[in-house]
């Protein structure tokens, strides 16, 4: 039986961008007798060996075990019966060794059983297509899916997962498994899958050049890719006269986050204020999220350098964290955000963002409650769980799965009396 913590990996569903134009501008790789093209050799044959006897070796038993330690290691019980227990998952491990699963789709049974035992609806199996099209998942229009993974010297690096047959990445040259390595002439080393996203968008029909080595140790590459955006605005926007010839105020309607939402409301945010806007409200209501770091992002577009965003709290160390503001804001003008029961997860995120920070007002609703964060884990038949790993807590330190979190207002407010709300929570704030 093989070994099953080994090598199963968080799926990073952040996305990049680019398109065709193959084979520009080859790089010279190592010479074939260096000692470094030695190792490489070895090192990809000892990886070439080893995916195949993995192949060849998984067992039925071996992939409902894999699943077990996925769950064992980063499921986060969050349901009000907590029916997990380290005992009570220790006797579904004990109960697959002494099992004998007949077929493969007798596995997959299995494992869908034992993930609807932790009564959490979020937890679930996915078969190997589903795997498939969800590690292909595509926002960004070129086709291509990366994920962090671990180097050599303790960081991280971002290699190519999902690669989309006949994509504009793909007939550009990309391959499965390269590693990115700079875009538009600039380094990514230590940056994250995010802002390596962020930095490749751009308009339709517009190139973008990326620098890609093949394989472990193979050529370095650099390709021009036209982008194929296939993502649309999910952003409205309107200036608004208040009566009696009052000053302007910026309405900015957020329908989901998708990969264009930060970069578009930034854009819809400058354009408003070049039209006079004093005042602005972002309009949340019916969002129901999208991409958890498009809306880490969109929040700190308002928020001061050093404010907290979030906290993810998780059974492993790598969702203990929190997202902090690491630029001055777009605006400090005073802000409303408009929530209702439908608003939820990323639009949790920043409202609540917002609101604890003393940047804005809620109006509105109760929002939705779901604050739980989901990781994508591949076993090695192709197949793959979907498992919570670990949920939200706002800077104020409130759960807001489950919960919601109240407006201040039901009905729109005055501005004068958002100004003073606003004033009286940074003076609680900086004063306890």
């Amino acid at each position: 039986m093989m070994t099953t913590k080994a090598r199963y990996g968080a799926l990073s569903l952040t996305l990049i961008a680019s398109s065709p134009s193959p084979f520009l501008a080859l790089e010279s790789p190592s010479s074939p007798s260096s000692p470094s093209s030695e190792y490489c050799r070895e090192q990809d044959l000892i990886e070439d060996l080893s995916s195949e006897s993995e192949e060849t070796f998984v067992t039925n038993e071996g992939i409902v075990e894999e699943a077990w330690e996925i769950v064992n290691d980063s499921f986060l019980d969050t349901s009000r019966q907590h029916r997990w227990s380290p005992e009570n998952w220790q006797r579904k491990k004990e109960d697959i060794r002494s099992s004998s699963i007949q077929s493969r789709s007798k596995a997959h049974d299995v494992i869908k059983r034992m993930l609807a035992s932790l009564g959490d609806p979020y937890t679930r199996f996915l078969s190997p297509d589903q795997f498939s099209k969800m590690a292909r998942y595509d926002v960004s229009g070129i086709g291509m899916n990366i994920k962090e993974v671990p180097d050599e010297n303790g960081g991280t690096k971002l290699r190519v997962l999902g690669l989309v047959l006949d994509g504009p990445a793909h007939l550009a040259g990309v391959r499965q498994g390269d590693e990115v390595l700079a875009v538009n002439g600039m380094d990514v080393a230590g940056k994250s899958a995010f802002e390596v996203l962020s930095s490749i968008q751009g308009p339709n029909e517009t190139s973008v050049t990326l620098k890609v080595k093949h394989g472990n140790c193979g050529p370095i590459q650099s390709v021009t890719i036209e982008r194929q955006v296939v993502a649309r605005t999910p952003v409205f926007y309107r200036i608004e006269q208040m009566e009696n010839g009052g000053p302007s105020v910026g309405y900015m309607r957020l329908k989901e986050f998708n990969a264009l939402a930060r970069k578009d409301l930034a854009i819809a945010m400058k354009r408003l204020q070049k039209m006079g806007a004093s005042y602005f409200v972002l309009d949340l209501r019916d969002n129901l999220g999208g991409l958890v770091q498009a809306g880490i992002e969109i929040a700190k577009l308002f928020l001061n350098q050093g404010d907290t965003v979030i906290y993810t709290v998780g059974k492993d160390p790598q969702y203990q964290q929190s997202a902090v503001a690491d630029n001055q804001p777009l605006t400090e003008a005073p802000l409303i955000v408009l929530v209702n029961n439908n608003t939820a997860s990323a639009s949790e995120i920043v409202a609540s963002a917002l609101h604890d920070n003393c940047r804005a007002v809620l109006v509105g609703e109760k929002t939705f409650g779901k604050g739980l964060i989901q990781s994508v884990f591949e076993l090695h038949d192709g197949s793959g769980v979907v498992v919570t790993v670990g949920k939200y807590v706002t800077p104020n330190h409130k759960d807001i799965n489950g919960n919601g979190i109240e407006p201040d207002y039901r009905n729109f407010p005055g501005w004068h009396d958002v100004e003073q709300r606003l004033s009286q929570c940074k003076y609680v704030h900086e004063h306890g």
